[in-house]
């Protein structure tokens, strides 16, 4: 089992920044990967960001340039710094992790509210 609880997020103003934390906790030597998905009211889910357990990431077309994830090992943590923010970025932002089984886990999400 993984635990996975993110902070934050918030309100900020377009053009602006935030970064994200995802602390992982129970038995992350088995996640593969981890990353965030957005969901924002009315609209499917967006996987936004992932980042492999040998530092590879992928992201969306709508974020690349504008989002980096990074990863802290020895923290069992991995951050979405988000820059440049849009309105259409708001969303509940989720991280997501997935092990060797192919099993997901998820976190609670936080809201991120871009305001124009």
């Amino acid at each position: 089992q993984v635990q996975l609880v993110e902070s934050g997020g918030g309100l900020v103003q377009a053009g602006g920044s935030l970064r994200l934390s995802c602390a992982a906790s129970g038995d992350t030597f088995s996640i593969r990967a981890i990353g965030y998905s957005r969901q924002a009211p009315g609209k499917q889910r967006e996987l936004v960001a992932t980042i492999s357990r040998g530092n590879s990431a992928n992201y969306a077309d709508s974020v690349k340039g504008r989002f980096t994830i990074s990863r802290d090992n020895a923290k069992n943590r991995v951050y979405l710094q988000m820059n440049s923010l849009k309105p259409e970025d708001t969303a509940v932002y989720s991280c997501n992790a997935v092990n060797g089984r192919n099993d997901v886990y998820w976190g609670q999400g936080t809201q991120v509210t871009v305001s124009s």
